[in-house]
């Protein structure tokens, strides 16, 4: 994946060159845990629908492609600028000096407060087991993301006869709200 240019763009936004073809948005930053998960619950909630995509990592650095194209309905422009400027604020920052965040954690240093690690939430683990249909993991995100549920991780696996096992490992913050 290589060392990356000070020059390029951590977020990246391609509109379609007819309309109605989706617009790719690129992701390419140093990878965390829940990351994939961060930026697809963000592009849902500015109002996409994500098509396609593909997310590729080796641990230390990621590369997302994203396909997206507007809800049905939607009345309001999309500002892209400031959905790109959210895209980058949940990317971690890189290290200098070709240091990862993993060897400066080691070391007790964080580049950001939100790198520090903070006390472990609960995760949960939510089974979803059905017949699959197209769509189905996309409508089960959606309702995940509107009840505020943060989702770290996910396994999918279709069985033979046409079933789905999905896996989500999620957790709720607004549960640990004292305020509440």
């Amino acid at each position: 994946m290589g060392i990356p240019n000070p020059s390029d763009e951590v977020v990246q936004v391609r509109h379609g060159d007819v309309a109605g073809e989706p617009t790719v948005v690129t992701i390419s930053c140093p990878d965390k845990t829940g990351l994939g998960c961060d930026l697809c619950r963000l592009v849902l909630l500015f109002g996409l629908n994500i098509v396609k995509g593909d997310m590729s990592t080796d641990g230390r650095w990621c590369y997302i492609l994203l396909w997206v194209v507007a809800r049905p309905g939607r009345a309001m422009a999309m500002r892209w600028d400031l959905l790109k400027d959210r895209l980058i604020q949940l990317c971690p920052v890189a290290a200098p000096f070709g240091l990862d965040n993993h060897h400066l954690a080691a070391a007790g240093l964080h580049l950001h407060d939100h790198d520090a690690p903070a006390a472990s939430p609960n995760i949960f683990l939510l089974k979803f087991f059905c017949y699959d249909r197209m769509g189905l993991l996309h409508d089960v995100t959606r309702v995940l993301c509107e009840l505020e549920l943060t989702i770290r991780r996910v396994k999918v696996s279709t069985t033979p006869d046409g079933r789905v096992l999905d896996l989500f490992f999620i957790t709720d913050a607004s549960w640990h709200c004292h305020s509440c």
